[in-house]
C-alpha cells in the first residue's frame, strides 16, 4: 500500500460508515452527508480522506457473511466511497435481504481500503499459481465482459491457490478450470483492512 491510515482516520470512517447505515435501515434514505459529517463533528475532514480512494465495506453477523460491496477503482472522496458503499452492503448485495432494524446491533463492519489494481503478466496457470501471493494479494479474473474479484482475506476461508482461483472463477460465472485452459487477464491489489 502506498499511503495507509492512521487510527484514528480509520475509526472516523467506520463511525460514518456504521452511522450511514443506521440512518438508511431506520428509514432516513437520503441523508444528507452534512448531517452524517456534523453528527460526527467532521467539518475539518483529514485530507486523507478527501482523496480519491477505492473501498469495499463488508458486513457480517455472527461470523457469516451479510454484505459485501466496493469498488477496485477509485473514484470519488474516501469518505464518500465507505458510505456509499456501507449502504449498498447492507441493502443492495443480491446475495442477502436487506439488513433489518433489529440485526443493527448485531452486525460487525470491516472496511477493505485498496491499493491500484496492477496488472499481472504470466505465461501459463503454473506461473500464475507461482506469482499470486496468498494473504497478500487480492486477485481480478477478467475474461472479456466478465469480472470476478477476491479480496486478500478470502485466502483466509481458502488458503489453496488451485481452489482460490477456481472459486473466483465460479463467482465469474465460467467453468471452474477457465484460469487452467486458457489466458485470462488478471489483477492484483493489496488492502489495509480494519474492522470494528
Amino acid at each position: 500500500m502506498d499511503e495507509t491510515l492512521t487510527k484514528q482516520e480509520q475509526e472516523l470512517l467506520l463511525n460514518l460508515a456504521r452511522s450511514s447505515i443506521h440512518s438508511t435501515i431506520k428509514g432516513s434514505k437520503h441523508v444528507l452527508m452534512d448531517e452524517v459529517l456534523e453528527k460526527f463533528d467532521f467539518k475539518n475532514i483529514p485530507s486523507q480522506l478527501q482523496k480519491d480512494g477505492a473501498t469495499f465495506v463488508t458486513i457480517t453477523k455472527d461470523g457469516e457473511l451479510r454484505g459485501c460491496i466496493g469498488t477496485l477503482k477509485a473514484y470519488q472522496p474516501l469518505f464518500e466511497d465507505v458510505r456509499e458503499h456501507a449502504i449498498a452492503a447492507a441493502t443492495q448485495d443480491y446475495r442477502f435481504s436487506p439488513i433489518s432494524e433489529e440485526e443493527l446491533s448485531q452486525i460487525k463492519i470491516e472496511i477493505s481500503y485498496l491499493s491500484e489494481p496492477k496488472a499481472l503478466e504470466y505465461e501459463d496457470s503454473q506461473d500464475l499459481l507461482n506469482k499470486i501471493r496468498p494473504n497478500i494479494d487480492g486477485v481480478t479474473f477478467i475474461d472479456g465482459a466478465r469480472r470476478a474479484t477476491f479480496l486478500p482475506q478470502v485466502w483466509e476461508k481458502l488458503p489453496d491457490k488451485e481452489a482460490f482461483f477456481d472459486h473466483l472463477c465460479l463467482k465469474m460465472g465460467v467453468p471452474v478450470s477457465t484460469w487452467r485452459k486458457g489466458k485470462l487477464q488478471v489483477q492484483i491489489y493489496q488492502v489495509q483492512e480494519f474492522n470494528e
